[in-house]
């Protein structure tokens, strides 16, 4: 069978161009066919991704577009007659840009449009959350051909042996360092990781170093605000690192020069970086709001409402309670092993049968 994965775009670290390429590899080692195909590509991936524009890409006897964006691609996906797949990333709510950036949100609610046009004409519409299948049949879609199907990652890209001196010491100086990784964007609430440092500084410990690893341009008024922020708090400056997009080899240090990763995020459709986190063995400590949820399962210290202070308290346990942190990690060892290559087979191979009209998945 001929199964193609349609992406807009192929970024080399981007989540949905590097599962795509992931799910490619695995259903060629089960014996199908399968190439993935975008709009635009990253010259270091012209090698391993094919353009759009190449015929070959419609001649799938099944074709998975990976929904994120809206593209030309939508259209030229629905109006296929072989087996078509949505595979649906989510879209934040155009809601979250509209006090920062007007274009961003006319994007985000253009994509829903996009999005719901396709209600009635896939095979399958599976979100890589059980919160994204959710609101696929919210939009539309008949739930009786929805499924969930994780991202597929690959996590040697945080767990590899790396050499970075410089960084190396920087981050062995005696702060102790909580990590975020992620766009620098209005529903990340990055205003709320200030808000609880500032209250871990006055209730738990002084001596600690928040590092925000991830583009902080894409949304410029906003990480204005941040930067505001901070001087409004009058916090240390040096204490507070956004460091803009790294390379592997960094990102890797600072995962694993992480006391605890922090997810205080109001919108996620899967959160690909708390599962960097726990191959890494950081701990965990998230809000548990949309899908952090459905991918963390039982993992990591999860609370909710939104308190603070409590939140403090539970940061302060994980960095300095070491039987606490031996336990969260086991479990999160334990829930990481759901995302291995063995359940993404297991579920492209329901997926094929289901296609084929041999039963459901999962």
């Amino acid at each position: 069978m001929v199964i193609n994965q349609w992406v807009p775009a192929a970024h080399k670290g981007d989540a949905v161009g590097d599962s795509a390429r992931r799910v490619r590899d695995l259903l060629r080692t089960m014996g199908h066919e399968s190439d993935v195909f975008a709009l635009t590509i990253d010259e270091g991936l012209r090698h391993d991704v094919r353009p759009f524009r190449d015929e070959a890409a419609r001649r799938g006897d099944a074709t998975i577009l990976h929904f994120a964006i809206p593209s030309p691609m939508t259209e030229a996906f629905a109006s296929l007659h072989s087996r078509r797949v949505l595979q649906y990333h989510n879209v934040t709510p155009a809601a979250y840009f509209a006090p920062w950036e007007p274009s961003i949100f006319s994007l985000t609610a253009r994509a829903r449009r996009e999005l719901a046009t396709l209600a009635q004409r896939v095979d399958l519409a599976l979100g890589d959350s059980e919160y994204n299948r959710r609101e696929l049949v919210a939009l539309g879609f008949d739930a009786a051909r929805t499924g969930v199907f994780p991202i597929a990652i690959d996590t040697a890209r945080v767990t590899q042996a790396a050499n970075r001196p410089a960084l190396e010491q920087i981050l062995d100086d005696g702060l102790v360092n909580f990590l975020f990784v992620g766009r620098i964007a209005p529903n990340k609430k990055i205003e709320d990781h200030l808000k609880l440092a500032e209250c871990y500084r006055r209730y738990v410990d002084r001596e600690f170093r928040c590092i925000f690893v991830g583009r902080f341009d894409a949304v410029p008024r906003y990480y204005s605000m941040i930067r505001a922020l901070i001087a409004e708090y009058d916090l240390p400056g040096d204490r507070y690192v956004f460091t803009g997009p790294v390379p592997d080899e960094e990102l890797a240090i600072y995962y694993q020069r992480a006391a605890v990763y922090i997810s205080l995020s109001e919108h996620e459709g899967f959160c690909v970086p708390l599962l960097e986190a726990m191959a890494t063995d950081v701990p965990v400590l998230a809000y548990a709001a949309a899908a952090v949820p459905d991918t963390l399962g039982g993992a990591g210290v999860q609370f909710a409402p939104k308190d603070l202070e409590h939140a403090a308290e539970l940061l302060g346990a994980l960095t300095f309670d070491d039987d606490l942190r031996r336990q969260i990690i086991i479990g999160q060892r334990r829930r990481l092993a759901d995302f291995g290559d063995a359940r993404i087979a297991r579920d492209l191979t329901n997926m094929v049968q289901r296609l084929s009209g041999g039963g459901t998945p999962d």
